[in-house]
């Protein structure tokens, strides 16, 4: 059994034996009552998202899930395309099961794959992944008395903001759980 206090993002709890992963939590304390946590779950088998508010009194139960490494192959369409690193055997997801996530995947990368009564529910990104810069514009100098940005296009076409000195060719480190950039590599 969970506590309150175990209702973390990207969590995976068992609501009417589905796998339900915690998108959006708020923690409230009321003056004199106990404390809920108000939460937006989405249903990993089905896709529905449900909002649910948990007490302190409330049993959560911790959903039954495996973890499995994929590569990302391919994507046509709608549908995205990866194998298993174990057994080689491929699967594919909607794009809208996936969500946000489409825009970090590039050809070879390996991923966490959830794994619910033998089938393969959905994907877990790194929390960093590096990408290469497309494109990015001229950094303007002398406009620098602040954190200046500017906006650049990563490899999979998303576009995110970061320092002046990233040109196209580069390396950065972004963040996939806020889209932000993290560091330039090597």
């Amino acid at each position: 059994m969970l506590s309150l206090s175990d209702l973390k993002l990207g969590k995976v709890i068992s609501v009417n034996n589905d796998p339900y992963q915690i998108v959006f939590t708020q923690h409230i304390k009321v003056a004199r009552g106990g404390a809920v946590v108000k939460t937006k779950l989405k249903n990993l088998a089905g896709g529905s998202t449900l909002e649910k508010t948990f007490n302190g009194s409330d049993s959560i139960e911790d959903a039954d899930i495996d973890h499995r490494k994929a590569n990302f192959l391919y994507t046509t369409d709608d549908d995205y395309f990866f194998m298993d690193n174990e057994d080689f055997e491929q699967f594919q997801f909607a794009s809208d099961v996936l969500g946000d996530m489409t825009k970090y995947l590039v050809e070879g990368q390996e991923v966490d794959v959830l794994i619910f009564n033998d089938k393969p529910v959905s994907v877990a990104l790194p929390t960093k992944i590096t990408l290469n810069v497309k494109s990015a514009p001229e950094g303007v100098k002398g406009n620098s008395a602040g954190a200046v940005t500017k906006v650049i296009v990563l490899e999979t076409d998303v576009e995110i903001r970061t320092p002046l000195f990233i040109k196209a060719g580069d390396k950065v480190v972004v963040n996939t759980e806020t889209g932000e950039y993290v560091e330039r590599t090597q």
